[in-house]
């Protein structure tokens, strides 16, 4: 088994404290440990139930089920990916745009993930598309910049620096070959059609969220 952990950018030192970020990362493992001690029903009530949305119930878990999470491995890993990425993104852009692009580009990933399955009846749960947002913003802002990166294959373990164009395009990548699919976890599922439109709403709208001056576009 092989894989990669973004650990962040090698390439720029940040500007200010990732207020934001912090205070997201946390916001999440509080409402981790309120789903250890309430259970299922917690989860219930506040996932996205494709189905309670188009049938006009529920509004409100488009945004609480992008601070809930459905095992230790799926928060701990959005998690690294949020402080890899979302810390360089909040900093060109800003504490308060960067809530608003985070919170913008969750809503947009569950309304994909909505669309794409209007009748589904599994609850749907996490963070993953509003990360996505970010990497998709990270992508377009600094696409040359250094991600330091643990890689490990079995027992083989290195940290070397990837390129972000490199590394993101490559998770993009396996987001579309496994398009359709939902990883289900317990209660919870996440469809990959939330990851592809969180990072295309990232793409699409970066440049207007990032502050003249902070970011290091590539001309293509």
């Amino acid at each position: 088994m092989g894989g990669f952990i973004p650990l962040g950018d090698a390439s720029r030192p940040l500007r200010r404290f990732p207020v934001a970020t912090v205070a997201i990362i946390l916001l999440n493992a509080y409402v981790f440990f309120k789903e250890l001690a309430y259970g299922d029903q917690f989860v219930w009530i506040w996932s996205i139930v494709p189905i309670r949305i188009i049938h006009g119930y529920s509004w409100i878990t488009i945004l609480t089920s992008m601070f809930m999470h459905a095992s230790w491995m799926h928060i701990i890993g959005n998690m690294i990916y949020l402080w890899a990425f979302g810390r360089e993104i909040e900093d060109a852009m800003g504490t308060g745009r960067f809530i608003f692009f985070y919170l913008a580009g969750g809503v947009v990933a569950m309304m994909c993930q909505i669309l794409g399955d209007p009748f589904a009846r599994v609850p749907c749960l996490g963070a993953s598309g509003a990360i996505a947002a970010v990497m998709g913003a990270f992508l377009i802002t600094y696409p040359r910049d250094r991600i330091r990166t643990v890689v490990f294959f079995i027992i083989f373990v290195r940290i070397t620096f990837i390129p972000a164009a490199l590394l993101i395009g490559f998770w993009f990548l396996m987001q579309l070959l496994n398009f359709g699919t939902i990883a289900t976890v317990h209660t919870g599922g996440v469809a990959y059609l939330a990851h592809i439109g969180g990072f295309l709403f990232g793409i699409a709208t970066a440049r207007f969220m990032v502050r003249p001056g902070r970011a290091a576009y590539v001309r293509i």
